[in-house]
């Protein structure tokens, strides 16, 4: 047998070639479907089986423990035991981390044999590349593709001695905890934002918000954007226009799926055209087109000089009186926000143009409280770019294990 690219000190044997039936117990649910009911006890269906996990949220259904008892009788789920769906969608696995639920069709589960093979072991050597490509070439059928039982059982997974696999499981599910706690944090540092967002800007009609940084307590002047900024465009610049390196460019599509408020780091390059148009610093951009409203109403300021801007952005350069991180908060976020989204025009694709933004009225204090607001943000913002990029690092280092560290 061989050996994997990536190993841990001190094993050296060559792995073994198993069959799954062979090394594991396991329960098909193929059987009577139980029926449903309102509560009771979780039914995990093929929908709930995701990259390693159970998610418990996305889709609720539930049997009676009536059923439960009668129709699971082939072998309720124990915590530890491998998950793996066999159509829509085949081949998510994961690990049961609890006892309260049952199986339906379409979800086998596995018991790896005692100190025969480690089910944290089994649960990644089923998510590495090599297992799920085997899947992937066992599969038959047209939209749905999907894996027989029967078929699944007879296939062979490669085993190092237990105390490795017991090691090897340890290492990969230390990753995945790691990838779980930045998500974590990253969504708590985003329902944070949104919390705040709500409360730090006026309602509309209000002239002070709910929250306030201390020591500020003037009323809020509403102002027409028209009247405290200049509007321009972007030059003509589309994704075609992509390539590894040049100038670095801003593209209208990268605002809503990239960006938080400020942009500072820009990972997109041009070759520079003639007429192009370059910030100059301070800029506010809102996308010009965009496939929903929602999308489009919102707004990123440019930190730094000699970026790009792309043909479907508008541009707008504030005067001194208005913080540029502040008036993108505001255009993206509340009263402003919603009006900007009423105004978009379009079915398919939807547009905004300046006009538009040039007629918004928005609330503002004085500069020195824009200033404070926007640096709390972009702290949050900070905060939530560095557990996004932690999770990815995580991500990239797994997938690189996942392929180096299984035979």
């Amino acid at each position: 047998m061989s050996k994997p690219k990536i190993r841990f000190e001190g094993f050296t044997e060559d792995w073994e070639q198993r069959k799954l039936i062979d090394v594991c117990d396991y329960v098909d649910y193929r059987g009577k479907t139980p029926t449903k009911v309102d509560d009771g006890i979780f039914l995990v269906t093929a929908k709930n089986v995701k990259d390693g996990y159970i998610d418990y949220e996305s889709s609720k259904e539930y049997i009676s423990e009536k059923d439960y008892e009668e129709v699971m009788h082939r072998g309720l789920p124990q915590v530890g035991d491998v998950l793996i769906t066999t159509e829509a969608p085949c081949g998510n696995v994961a690990q049961v981390n609890r006892e309260d639920i049952a199986l339906a069709q379409r979800v086998i589960k596995y018991r790896g044999k005692s100190r025969v093979i480690d089910n944290t072991y089994l649960k990644h050597y089923m998510l590495a590349p090599k297992f799920q490509g085997i899947l992937s070439a066992k599969s038959s059928g047209g939209t749905v593709k999907g894996i027989k039982g029967s078929i699944l059982h007879q296939q062979y997974v490669e085993l190092p001695s237990y105390a490795e696999q017991l090691i090897i499981g340890q290492y990969m599910e230390q990753l995945s905890n790691l990838i779980t706690l930045h998500q974590r944090k990253c969504v708590e540092a985003k329902k944070l934002k949104k919390f705040m967002l709500q409360k730090m800007f006026p309602k509309n009609g209000e002239k002070n918000p709910e929250i306030r940084i201390k020591g500020f307590t003037d009323d809020w002047e509403q102002r027409k954007l028209g009247t405290v900024a200049t509007f321009s465009k972007g030059s003509g610049y589309s994704k075609g226009d992509l390539q590894d390196e040049g100038t670095p460019i801003i593209l209208y599509g990268r605002l809503y799926t990239k960006y938080e408020t400020s942009i500072k780091d820009v990972d997109t390059f041009v070759c520079e055209k003639s007429n192009s148009v370059y910030s100059e610093g301070g800029e506010v951009i809102v996308p010009a087109s965009g496939e929903t409203a929602e999308d489009i109403a919102r707004a990123a300021t440019v930190e730094n000089k000699g970026i790009l801007l792309g043909g479907d952005l508008n541009v707008i350069t504030p005067n001194k009186s208005i913080d540029s991180a502040f008036l993108a908060l505001s255009i993206s976020n509340g009263a402003a926000h919603n009006e900007l989204a009423s105004k978009a025009q379009g079915k398919s694709i939807v547009h905004i143009h300046n006009a538009e933004i040039q007629a918004l009225i928005i609330a503002f204090p004085s500069r020195w409280e824009q200033g404070r607001i926007s640096g709390y943000f972009a702290k949050l913002d900070h905060l939530i770019t560095l557990h996004q990029r932690k999770c990815d690092e995580l991500q990239r280092l797994k997938k690189f294990m996942l392929q180096n560290m299984f035979v």
